[in-house]
């Protein structure tokens, strides 16, 4: 596969996990591999590319994200408390995620760990469905600082590749009753300052390569992928939110345990 067709392919695979509970990160090491690919010439992209997802939900909230700013500049409660909830969800991932980067970037090029992460995600998802009491209907803003910092220090799970912030932060807050509608939103909320922060680490660390050409994998590359991350991940957010709060998150459990058992079959670790 030539890079212009794996920059599509994993930007096609990258928008369509990045917002369902079943791990982009993993799921694009896993694709990376199936590509024929060198997944460290290809890991700072794989990175970068989740930008143009995140770019996908600032243009589907942009209405959300224009009022906040406005109520935080004119001092209006709801603003406020949108801006607090979503920095204070931020700042867990943000504080671990620096103090263990170089652990970080070495469970990124292990895709033996992925297949694992997905089973034992698959059925924490199914656990949690059955126990969890999610209250009446709700918004971001309105959330109690205890329950942000739970989600908060959630998504730090999903420092492990295979896990999904995604599926670590909505689970997260349905643990603590937080209702699937407010949980997918928040959890799309939160991903703009993590995914914006990882994706600068990953750019800063390997700037001098990437100015220079030294790597295989371009400027070029990364907005393929980026182009055809935002309009897929576009397409996803529209129907995640309504298909979550009909059906639950059960048949992504069951995909992320078939999965996980297929992969691990695949990369011969059974």
């Amino acid at each position: 596969m030539n890079d212009i067709l794996t920059a599509v392919f994993l930007g096609i695979v990258e928008g369509l996990t990045e917002f369902i509970p079943v791990s982009s990160t993993g799921h694009l090491i896993l694709a990376t591999e199936l590509s024929g690919a060198d997944p460290e010439e290809w890991a700072m992209f794989n990175v970068v590319i989740q930008l143009g997802a995140i770019l996908a939900v600032v243009y589907q909230y942009w209405g959300t994200f224009w009022g906040a700013f406005m109520g935080v500049l004119k001092r209006e409660r709801e603003g406020l408390m949108f801006a607090r909830n979503i920095i204070l969800g931020f700042l867990p991932s943000a504080v671990i995620g620096l103090a263990i980067y170089d652990t970080i970037e070495a469970m990124l090029g292990n895709p033996a760990i992925v297949p694992w992460a997905l089973i034992v995600g698959g059925i924490a998802i199914l656990v949690i469905e059955k126990v969890a009491n999610p209250q009446g209907d709700t918004s971001v803003a309105d959330l109690p600082v205890s329950k942000v910092l739970g989600v908060g220090f959630a998504q730090c799970l999903a420092m492990i590749p295979g896990v999904s912030r995604s599926g670590a932060t909505i689970m997260g807050a349905l643990a603590m009753g937080i209702n699937r509608k407010t949980a997918a939103e928040f959890s799309f909320f939160l991903a703009v300052p993590t995914m914006i922060g990882a994706s600068t680490l990953e750019v800063l660390g390997k700037y001098d390569s990437l100015m220079s050409g030294a790597t295989r994998v371009g400027w070029g590359d990364i907005a393929v992928g980026f182009v055809v991350s935002f309009i897929v991940a576009l397409v996803v957010i529209r129907a995640f939110v309504a298909f979550v709060s009909r059906s639950g998150f059960a048949p992504f459990a069951w995909y992320r345990i078939v999965a996980g058992v297929a992969a691990i079959l695949w990369l011969g670790l059974a």
